[in-house]
C-alpha cells in the first residue's frame, strides 16, 4: 500500500487472525493472495510476545512482498523496523503517528485508526499518514469496537481528499457493496477470508466479484 499499489479501484487490506498456527497460515496467505487482488496484509497478534511477532513477521513478510503486496504490523513500529516489514498500523491509545515515523522512516507506510471521526483523520493526514482507517461498519467478533460508522462518512472523506480510507469492521461479500460505492479505498477483512469454509482462496475470490461488480455498477 505505497504509491506504487493505489489504484482507483477498492482492494482487500486483510488482517490476520488473533491466533494461529504459523507454518498452516503461511500456506493459507499464499492461497489467499494468490486468489485475487490484495494491496495489503496486517500482522495483528495483540496478545503475542514480541519473539512470536519477529517470528511471524519474517516467515510472512517474503511471502506477501514476493507478490508485491505490503506486510504492516499492528500498533508496533519497532518490531516494524526491526523485522524489514514494510510500514506499521497504528491505533489512537498506541505509538503515535510521529513516533511510528521517526522510527520507519519516510518510505513506510503508517496508517492510522480514526474510528468514526474526521477530525481525527483529518489530524493524521495532515501529518502525513499514507491511510485512514474508519470503522466499525458492521458488528463484528474479532475486536471490540469503540465506534460504529456509517458510509457516509467514506462518501465525505472521499470527496475531500486524496488520502486513502481503509473501511474495517465486520466486512463480507454481502455487506460491502454499499462501503465501495461511498468511496472506500480498502475492504480490512479478517473472518469472510479466513474462516471462508471453502478456504481462504475462495474468501478473497467471493471480495474479487463483489468489487468488481460494484465498480463496474
Amino acid at each position: 500500500m505505497n504509491q506504487e499499489t493505489i489504484s482507483d479501484t477498492c482492494r482487500l487490506y486483510l488482517i490476520t487472525p488473533p491466533k494461529f498456527e504459523l507454518s498452516r497460515f503461511a500456506d493459507d496467505l499464499e492461497a489467499a493472495l494468490d486468489a485475487g487482488d490484495v494491496g495489503c496484509v496486517q500482522l495483528r497478534l495483540k496478545d503475542a510476545g514480541d519473539d512470536d511477532v519477529r517470528q511471524a513477521a519474517e516467515a510472512l513478510a517474503p511471502i506477501a512482498q514476493s507478490r508485491d503486496v505490503a506486510l504492516i504490523i499492528n500498533d508496533r513500529p519497532d518490531l516494524a523496523a526491526e523485522t524489514g516489514c514494510d510500514g506499521v498500523h497504528v491505533g489512537q491509545d498506541d505509538a503515535s503517528y510521529e513516533e511510528a515515523r521517526g522510527l520507519l522512516g519516510t518510505d513506510a507506510i503508517v496508517g492510522v485508526t480514526c474510528h468514526n471521526s474526521k477530525h481525527l483523520a483529518m489530524t493524521a493526514a495532515d501529518a502525513g499518514a499514507d491511510y485512514v482507517a474508519f470503522g466499525a461498519f458492521f458488528p463484528t467478533a474479532t475486536k471490540d469496537a469503540k465506534t460504529a460508522a456509517e458510509p457516509e462518512l467514506l462518501a465525505d472523506w472521499s470527496e475531500t481528499t486524496t488520502v486513502p480510507c481503509v473501511a474495517i469492521g465486520g466486512i463480507t461479500p454481502e455487506n460491502c457493496p454499499p462501503l465501495i460505492r461511498a468511496g472506500a479505498d480498502f475492504l480490512a477483512v479478517v473472518s469472510a477470508v479466513w474462516t471462508h469454509p471453502d478456504g481462504p482462496g475462495a474468501g478473497v475470490e467471493a471480495f474479487s466479484r463483489v468489487i468488481a461488480e460494484s465498480v463496474m455498477a
